[in-house]
């Protein structure tokens, strides 16, 4: 399930691209298996770098001068690279986490390229309010969201810091449900008939990908979209 639309944010070959905060890999992997790139993943959690590892063993092909998959543990405040280092970085539902976010984002234009393309997505601001209403464990249970983010004000931070804004969607509208129902039946969420079967569509979406879900949901992202993602060019003379 991407965030990220790669028309938006072209993979060139040759490209070396991180995902910071990579989670369990679905777009470090998704950018190996788009283009011949370098691809690499960082993250502090070391049990999802082994789950991100254990899922690119269905894609994996030998390496070569034009291709690569890696994965790092580290924190997004202090990254393992020397500066200039990226091609393109994508930054996807992280963020919320940070303490210091403005740190991570410094770090992000320290190791892009002048040039360089970066992709943000955060929760969208007005689904993520209604999470934060229906249940106070969402946000206090440990690693959870440490704010609310409204997109205008998240433009502003990367923008001052030499980026220059090119376009912006929103992403998983079918999805912000799902986590209305979560935080509603919160402490009985694993076990809740009406989160199960939700859980159910979303699975059988994912893996059917039928036309009927797929227009819904791209005619409801701009209502409802629970991402909000936006893509950036960072300027030459940052």
């Amino acid at each position: 399930m991407n965030t990220v639309n790669f028309t938006r944010l072209p993979l060139d070959d040759g490209d070396v691209v991180l995902d910071l905060g990579c989670g369990e890999g679905r777009h470090v992997i998704s950018t190996y298996v788009q283009a011949q790139v370098h691809a690499i993943g960082v993250d502090l959690s070391l049990e999802d770098l082994q789950t991100t590892r254990e899922r690119f063993e269905d894609f994996a092909e030998p390496e070569s001068s034009e291709r690569s998959f890696g994965l790092s543990s580290a924190s997004a405040l202090q990254l393992p690279f020397a500066d200039d280092t990226f091609d393109k970085v994508i930054c996807s539902e992280v963020l919320e986490h940070i303490p210091d976010y403005r740190g991570a984002l410094r770090e992000i234009e320290r190791v892009l390229k002048p040039g360089g393309l970066f992709c943000a997505s955060v929760p969208r601001t007005w689904p993520e309010k209604i999470c934060w209403v229906l249940s106070e464990g969402y946000y206090t249970v440990p690693g959870g969201h440490l704010r609310i983010f409204r997109s205008n004000e998240l433009r502003r931070d990367i923008e001052v810091l030499g980026f220059k804004f090119y376009h912006r969607h929103w992403a998983h509208a079918l999805h912000a449900p799902f986590w209305w129902l979560k935080c509603l039946f919160w402490r009985s969420q694993d076990s809740n008939w009406l989160v199960r079967q939700y859980h159910r569509l979303l699975v059988w979406d994912l893996m059917e990908s039928p036309v009927l879900t797929r227009i819904l949901e791209k005619s409801m992202n701009p209502i409802m979209g629970k991402s909000v993602v936006m893509y950036f060019r960072k300027e030459a003379t940052s």
